[in-house]
């Protein structure tokens, strides 16, 4: 009878079926054959969620979404951030105009805030969540259960020795189990062995790396959502009151109210600074302190330190920093009656970073010229700390060598009655006229020293140069995540230091009578992962019981420490459970089949609760 192509394909199938059928996953593994096409039927929405809930809690999910958090972070900290600076985002889109509209569709300018940053982050913590809950329960699980014991075969795992001796099997095992606690292993005692198990903290600082990972996120979130940051510029003999209304700017997060602003205040006493004078680092500071008295609470008492840079004052939760420093000259402003119409230190805007060249605006909207009649003035000009005529209108070395005040004035209307909130540092001129020389065609201005006067042309005031107060400006900061961001991050550090380092390890002992009446003694170790460490601690274990069970004389022993008695057969590599028809090798007493009987693999340490 011929064979059909029909009859080909069913016998081909019938004894890829019988194959698989006898050596089960491990014959799926070593066949390369392609498999017959299976129709699933449809997940549904349930199974469907339950896939989805599967990839999102499982480990390389975890990672792509730490990696992605990371890679996000990147434009963060390249990008000005609006929550940082406004000045330099306004900047950088006025610098590049094509890229601005791009940046802030893929809202680059607010990273942390966007969108996709959040679902990312929100995502990561859910992850987390869904990958410790489970594998804390399982590891409680491995807690509460026992070692499990010993394989019908050592001889099939990776570290082994074996040796005959004299004491008896009970003598052997006792020891055995003495030398195993005192090496603090868990150890479980069956009728011809003693199980015993070490290296819990792995599990342990693994659990401890995700938790802190979370503990890390949390604190991220908090630090976001009830930050306040804010700035205040502050002259010598001033102070500063934690207010909303005494900030110079200020942000905060989304669920900060300010009811929560911590009373405390603050007085600059004295700053100080001194500068290289020459050299390469000529211009560069030596001291930067700001000595400034402070007061905690509504009625706390006066207490008085130094705040340096990268030196912050503590206070109530915040956080006051030193951040720069400049110079504010004191001028008294007389109108055309001659009354006082301003008096007071004027801080400037430094326009020269090295030098501290000031940019300088005087506004006084309270003023009468001679005529008795109010009108409004204002002044504009540079403060330079140290003055060379001949450098030009810029400072050429940040102290005060040679203190000028050059400046020029203006009359009318400042702008400031509309409703319209002004810089103090900028001057609108639109509705202002320059007061000119006699003549009529020339500006008028004036370089000033300490105690000069400025005198207006007919009689319409004066201003006088009085002395030079410096300020320093203060970063006033309070974020509640910190304190949890530091300890979650030291705690991954030495959960992951712990999940690296220790091995999960088991050490089986097994003592029973031979055939020549002496003791075989079996030991055998099994590590979570190949570590060269697992057969040196065996042999160190193996050295230690044989002061309480030593060789047997050279005639009885048994071949060498590590080799295979030449009675039992050479095991199948692949194998994972015996064959029910396979008989006991003669004179082996019956014991605990151990985990292979209900189709455990013993050198999964994982299995432990199975024993």
């Amino acid at each position: 009878m011929s064979t059909t192509d029909t009859d080909t394909a069913a016998d081909k199938a019938a004894g890829a079926g019988a194959e698989e059928s006898e050596l089960g996953a491990a014959g799926s593994q070593l066949s390369t054959a392609p498999s017959e096409e299976i129709a699933l039927p449809s997940l549904g929405l349930l199974g469907w969620a339950r896939w989805f809930w599967r990839q999102l809690t499982s480990m390389r999910v975890a990672l792509l979404l730490l990696f992605l958090l990371s890679l996000g972070a990147i434009p963060g900290s390249l990008i000005p951030q609006t929550s940082i600076d406004v000045l330099k985002v306004q900047a950088f889109k006025d610098k590049h105009p094509t890229l601005t509209p791009i940046y802030e569709k893929l809202q680059l300018f607010h990273v942390y805030s966007s969108v996709w940053f959040s679902a990312i982050y929100l995502l990561l913590f859910i992850s987390l969540i869904g990958c410790i809950v489970p594998r804390t329960w399982q590891f409680i699980g491995q807690l509460r259960g026992r070692p499990p014991g010993a394989p019908r075969r050592l001889t099939r795992l990776p570290a082994y020795t074996t040796w005959r001796t004299d004491a008896e099997p009970e003598q052997v095992l006792r020891a055995a189990r003495r030398i195993m606690k005192g090496r603090r292993f868990r150890t479980e005692s069956s009728d011809d062995a003693v199980a015993a198990e070490k290296g819990y903290l792995r599990e342990v600082g693994n659990l401890l790396f995700h938790i802190a990972l979370i503990v890390l996120l949390v604190s991220f979130a908090a630090g976001q959502l009830w930050k306040v940051e804010g700035s205040k510029l502050v002259v010598e003999g001033d102070g500063f009151s934690n207010s909303l209304t005494s900030y110079d700017d200020i942000k905060s997060g989304q669920l900060f109210n300010s009811d929560d602003l911590a009373p405390f205040r603050f007085q600059l006493d004295r700053f100080t600074a001194t500068y290289e004078r020459s050299g390469p680092q000529m211009r560069t500071p030596r001291t930067f302190n700001a000595d400034v008295t402070y007061w905690e609470g509504a009625d706390g008492p006066e207490r008085k330190t130094r705040i340096k840079v990268n030196e912050p004052l503590e206070i109530s939760g915040y956080k006051v920093y030193l951040l720069n420093h400049g110079y504010a000259p004191v001028v008294s402003v007389r109108d055309g009656e001659g009354e006082v119409a301003y008096k007071g230190p004027v801080p400037g805007l430094p326009i020269d970073g090295a030098n501290l060249t000031e940019s300088m605006v005087i506004k006084v909207p309270d003023y009468r010229n001679k005529a008795g009649k109010k009108d409004q003035i204002a002044f504009q000009g540079q403060f330079l700390p140290t003055w060379v005529r001949s450098q030009g209108m810029f400072s050429v070395f940040p102290a005060l060598d040679n203190p000028t005040l050059v400046l020029t004035a203006y009359h009318g209307s400042l702008g400031i009655n509309g409703g319209t909130p002004q810089s103090v540092y900028q001057l609108d001129k639109s509705r202002m006229k320059q007061f000119m020389e006699s003549d009529g065609k020339t500006k008028y201005a004036r370089a000033l020293a300490v105690g000069d006067t400025m005198k207006l042309p007919n009689g319409q005031g004066s201003l006088k140069f009085e002395g030079i107060r410096e300020w320093a400006s203060f970063q006033v900061s309070h974020k509640p995540g910190n304190e949890g961001a530091l300890i979650g991050a030291v705690a991954a550090l030495v959960g992951l230091a712990a999940s690296l380092f220790i091995q999960r390890r088991r050490v089986w002992v097994r003592a029973v009578t031979g055939e020549d009446g002496t003791t075989v003694v079996e030991m055998a170790g099994l590590g979570r992962s190949e570590s060269a460490k697992l057969p040196e601690e065996l042999a160190d274990l193996a050295v230690r019981l044989q002061t309480d069970a030593p060789p047997a004389s050279e005639a009885d022993a048994p071949p060498a420490s590590g080799t295979e008695p030449e009675h039992q057969p050479e095991p199948a590599p692949e194998s994972t459970s015996e064959p029910e028809s396979e008989p006991e090798s003669e004179g082996e007493p019956e014991s605990d089949p151990g985990p292979e009987a209900d189709g455990t693999d013993p050198a999964d340490p994982s299995e432990g609760a199975h024993a």
